[in-house]
């Protein structure tokens, strides 16, 4: 695979993107139109949709580092659901991070507000992705995958990274085979991907978890977004593929987009100790009422989407009800970059005496130490900015403008944008106030080996060098009170690449494009 992806000439370029974009839109591959190509006075109505940036090619990717991946992800799932159930744990990770950061304290002032009133809903589901880049060290020893974050809210692109699978796979058997250097139909090893319905599947396991509706209303499963999502095909993919699902054996299941704003306006509680939420879409004739039984959010990861005093209330009507969440703010603190870096320590700063803490979380597992391991051998270095003799450490690191080059400092946030990388960090860091570095981890660089690829984006082809990031979905649905796990399972995978020049990569962000793997 040396000469993969082929060089294309100009013409066959042209092809791809026609074959590309019509392919894309025919499938649903798409995105609301960015602000740069289309103004919002020029799409009042919101009619308009757009091929989502994309590579013309699948881009090679080491078997063995997707096989890693895919391994460890039922590991990754028991680990943060295990994590999301010690409270004493997540106190301490809240307490580390400080009043520097605001937002992981309300979240965290949700959960007790909710503890003092008690708990009426002890289920929780998990949408989980866990994202990876191929390291490769200076010497040039054999790669391996090492995690860059694991996310517990809002893990995006399930829907389109299974309809990316399939536009490459189309374009294997129909358009590659006609290149100059053409590329036979069964050459690339085109790993399945299911992430749309195994992302569905997990959402129903939690449906039919939440039981029978006890208000005299159907259940129904709402989607919280925010207002002027653009990346809404990719949650369309999901709801679809559960309605699919659930025809195969039943009635279908209500599903209802709530945008996060309109929380309080359009649900209530139940009158009685049950807390049940009740939702009464604006949109229907009959003015229907249904009894939620799973909230999937999509939003409410941020500080934009608490504006106000009201966003927390509404986020703590949520919590506070029966309903499943997903996630709760328990799961949602445990996706906080400050528990991936304890989680990662190196041993050498645990006293020896201690148990392991992914061997205290996997316990339930037979084999937890070969899991923890599995697990361990996917960790980065990652480092506190606090006052440990660690964060010390990493201190005189990102201040140092020549050390701080193989570095990224992060933020306990969701999303592209958030990240600060190499020299900039030093600079940054003398313009934030030294008491609130604590919320800050400082993670080594991983160094992908040398990949190139085509990007497509907004009609415009972009040749050269890309770096590629694997995303592991999960699937976990566990009860808190009880201690179990009732469903626990891989969900497919998503690839996002971007330029080698560009240090984010989100897709919905603008930095990075939509990809597939083909195994190497």
């Amino acid at each position: 695979m040396a000469d993969y992806p082929p060089e294309i000439t100009a013409g066959e370029g042209a092809r791809l993107t026609e074959a590309t974009k019509d392919w894309a839109l025919a499938h649903g591959l798409a995105v609301r139109p960015p602000l740069a190509v289309v103004a919002p006075d020029a799409d009042p109505r919101s009619i308009l949709a757009t091929a989502v940036p994309v590579t013309l090619f699948p881009s090679p990717f080491p078997k063995v580092c997707f096989e890693q991946g895919v391994a460890v992800q039922t590991a990754y799932n028991e680990l943060y659901a295990s994590i999301s159930q010690d409270e004493e744990f997540l106190a301490r990770i809240v307490q580390e991070i400080g009043d520097s950061d605001d937002f992981i304290t309300e979240l965290w002032k949700v959960h007790l507000k909710v503890k003092e009133e008690g708990y009426v809903q002890h289920k929780s589901l998990g949408l989980f992705r866990s994202d990876y880049m191929v390291h490769q060290d200076a010497a040039g020893a054999g790669l391996q995958i090492k995690q860059v974050e694991f996310n517990t809210i809002a893990s995006s692109f399930g829907g389109l990274s299974s309809r990316t699978s399939q536009l490459h796979k189309y374009l294997s058997s129909v358009e590659y085979p006609l290149l100059e250097r053409s590329i036979p139909g069964d050459a690339l090893h085109l790993p399945p991907n299911d992430s749309a319905a195994g992302l569905a599947a997990g959402i129903r396991e939690a449906f039919v978890a939440y039981g029978a509706p006890s208000t005299g209303h159907d259940k129904c499963v709402i989607f919280l977004v925010q207002d002027g999502e653009r990346n809404v095909f990719d949650q369309k993919h999901l709801e679809y593929a559960l309605q699919q699902q659930q025809q195969e054996s039943s009635a279908p299941i209500p599903v209802f987009r709530l945008p996060f704003s309109e929380i309080r306006q359009h649900t209530r509680l139940a009158e009685g100790a049950g807390r049940q939420l009740l939702y009464t879409p604006p949109r229907l004739r009959a003015r229907s009422t249904f009894e939620v039984a799973v909230v999937y959010m999509r939003s409410g990861y941020g500080p934009g989407d608490y504006p106000d005093a009201g966003a927390w209330e509404a986020r703590h009507h949520l919590e506070r009800s029966a309903a499943i969440k997903c996630p709760s703010v328990l799961t949602q603190i445990a996706g906080t970059k400050k528990v991936q870096q304890v989680l990662a320590a190196p041993s050498s700063e645990t006293p020896s005496s201690a148990p392991s803490i992914l061997s205290r979380y996997l316990r339930a597992s037979s084999s937890s130490s070969s899991l923890s391991a599995q697990v361990a051998s996917t960790f980065t270095n990652i480092y506190p900015l606090d006052a440990s003799e660690a964060g010390l450490r990493a201190r005189a690191i990102a201040t140092d403008p020549e050390r701080a080059k193989g570095y990224v400092l992060k933020p306990q946030r969701e999303g592209g944008g958030n990240n600060v990388y190499r020299a900039a960090i030093p600079p940054f860091l003398a313009g934030v106030p030294e008491a609130h570095w604590p919320s800050y981890i400082l993670m080594e660089l991983i160094t992908p080996p040398p990949v190139r690829n085509t990007i497509l984006r907004n009609g415009e082809l972009e040749h050269g060098g890309v770096i590629c990031e694997l995303g592991i979905y999960g699937t976990c649905l566990w009860d808190g009170r009880a201690g179990t796990i009732s469903h626990n399972a891989q969900a497919g995978y998503l690839l996002r690449t971007k330029g080698d020049q560009s240090e984010e990569g989100g897709v919905a962000a603008g930095y990075g494009c939509m990809d597939s793997c083909a195994l190497v």
